[in-house]
């Protein structure tokens, strides 16, 4: 099996047995690694669970992978944006779905680490393992009241919410029957109900993401979990963000766009390498679809298409990898100088990482086309990938002329309209 060109090396028996202690990135992308042979396993089963189940659950939290962006002051590995993107490449790698599961769930800690004040981010990371889905395209209504506000809605898309400790939710808030902006709400599990409306044959792809809506009827918000949502297009200052003041670390100066893009966009690069996993395999057992029908591995045409998924799934990983530590070294140039990390260089990078997007789904597109019709069958997991690829492709941020007309209209000065 073909490893990726970013694969961690064989660690020393010191280095291995210093790990259990405290884990580090390479250690986390080989568990992750380990971990493929049982995903695969449950492929079918967690795409009719909508979800993966108590057993996946149960080694990522043992393997710490929730804990990756959390602050190291709240309990956290604080490991950064990198290591938390190698580990969801290699889950995604075992299941597109479940890897889409675990970072959108795992993911916003960045975001309370972020912009949450110190006694929000207390409370929140104070139960341990912290895991929330986040919609922030507004739906519901707050109330302010005494102390905080009062919440309802509902809120589809909520992706991750199997396994979640809270929710973060968007919705238009209210003094009465003044509109006062829109915020964001941290929820405990206690005070949502998550809708049985994912899994199955619900969508074409993606069923194993736990993507449910979730209803919220009445829950007191208290203040210091609710914060005004702006996040795009905050200036960063001399102080930065509330997260940076507690941490310190660029992980915490919070510029989003780059961020949430590559949280998707990483799923995408595990459906490449899992898609080559399948093609390479079919090139050792299979013949040629076509005469002279020989084995493929003496069959020109399968070689050029192995070496272009091979190609397309490298500069995929090699792109994103490589955006992901620009924009923190664009965060740390900030910390050292206080040269501002403007939210055009942040857009400019979230176009960047689509690029590896598209690469990677083209990876998929190629593998799948031409591995032959047995391939299209249900359970094939090829096809499970390219169901789960094209999933993906109806997401707003798949919509690649919608960011590049946005990043356009807000270099020349016109408002960010995405």
């Amino acid at each position: 099996m073909t490893e990726s060109l970013y694969a961690p090396p064989i660690p020393s028996a010191t280095a291995a047995a210093a790990s259990v202690s405290q884990p580090d990135a390479d250690g986390l992308v080989r568990t992750a690694a380990a971990l493929r042979p049982l995903m695969r396993e449950k492929q079918t089963e967690h795409e009719a669970l909508g979800g993966y189940g108590r057993e996946v659950h149960e080694a990522f939290l043992e393997a710490g992978f929730y804990r990756i962006l959390q602050p190291r002051r709240f309990g956290g590995l604080e490991l950064g944006l990198d290591a938390f993107m190698r580990v969801g490449i290699e889950i995604s790698r075992g299941d597109p779905g479940v890897g889409w599961a675990f970072i959108l769930g795992a993911g916003h800690a960045f975001h309370v680490g972020s912009f949450y004040s110190e006694e929000g981010q207390a409370e929140l990371f104070g139960g341990g393992d912290f895991i929330a889905p986040s919609r922030t395209v507004p739906s519901g209504r707050g109330e302010k009241v005494d102390g905080g506000y009062r919440l309802s809605g509902t809120w589809d898309y909520c992706s991750g919410s199997m396994w979640s400790t809270h929710a973060l939710v968007v919705a238009p808030t209210f003094d009465g029957e003044r509109m006062i902006g829109m915020r964001m709400y941290a929820i405990p599990r206690s005070d949502y109900e998550i809708l049985d409306d994912w899994g199955g044959d619900t969508t074409i792809g993606m069923q194993a993401s736990s993507s449910n809506s979730i209803r919220v009827a009445g829950a007191f918000v208290p203040e210091h979990l609710s914060i005004v949502y702006e996040f795009r297009e905050h200036e960063l200052g001399e102080s930065g963000t509330v997260g940076f003041g507690l941490h310190g670390a660029a992980e915490y100066v919070g510029r989003t766009m780059t961020f949430f893009n590559a949280e998707l966009i990483a799923t995408q690069i595990g459906a490449a390498w899992a898609a080559l996993d399948e093609f390479e395999e079919l090139m050792t057992s299979k013949k040629a679809s076509f005469p002279p029908r020989g084995p493929r591995l003496d069959t020109p045409e399968y070689h050029r298409w192995f070496g272009k998924v091979l190609a397309l799934t490298d500069a995929a990983e090699a792109l994103l990898l490589a955006g992901t530590r620009q924009y923190i070294a664009l965060a740390q140039r900030w910390i050292d100088t206080r040269e501002e990390f403007t939210p055009e260089q942040d857009a400019r990078l979230r176009a960047v990482l689509q690029q590896a997007a598209r690469l990677a789904d083209q990876a998929v597109d190629l593998a799948f086309t031409t591995a032959g019709t047995t391939s299209a069958k249900k359970g094939s997991r090829l096809q499970k990938y390219f169901r789960d690829v094209s999933m993906y492709r109806t997401h707003i941020a798949a919509q690649w002329d919608v960011t590049y007309s946005s990043e356009s209209r807000f270099h020349f000065g016109q408002p960010l309209t995405f």
